[in-house]
């Protein structure tokens, strides 16, 4: 997340347009006490709704789990899987104790 402040935001605009641009997060400050959010627009806010395009866009960028979004958007582990995958997002789920045990039949 990138953060600026309202007096470098006045003399330099173009801060917060590349930002948006680049589809990131952009905290506003005044006097170093954050006082909004800006975030980039585009279609899945409209689609989706600004919460869920938000939890989605999260996950891509791997800083919520699969737990943590599915918890946040109301949904079993399995019914956010379906949702995520008929985005088209990739979607990986599995037991890491799992992931060791063949691992240990490898060796």
């Amino acid at each position: 997340m990138n953060i600026i402040g309202i007096k470098d935001l006045q003399i330099n605009p173009a801060k917060l347009t590349r930002a948006l641009e680049a589809h990131e997060y952009t905290m506003i400050t005044k006097r170093s006490k954050p006082i909004g959010i800006a975030i980039a627009f585009d279609e899945a806010i409209v689609t989706q709704g600004l919460q869920s395009a938000l939890l989605i866009d999260a996950y891509k960028k791997a800083d919520l789990s699969l737990g943590q979004v599915s918890r946040a958007m109301n949904l079993s582990k399995e019914e956010t899987m379906k949702t995520l995958s008929l985005m088209g997002v990739d979607v990986i789920d599995y037991e890491f104790k799992d992931e060791l045990q063949n691992l240990d039949s490898f060796l």
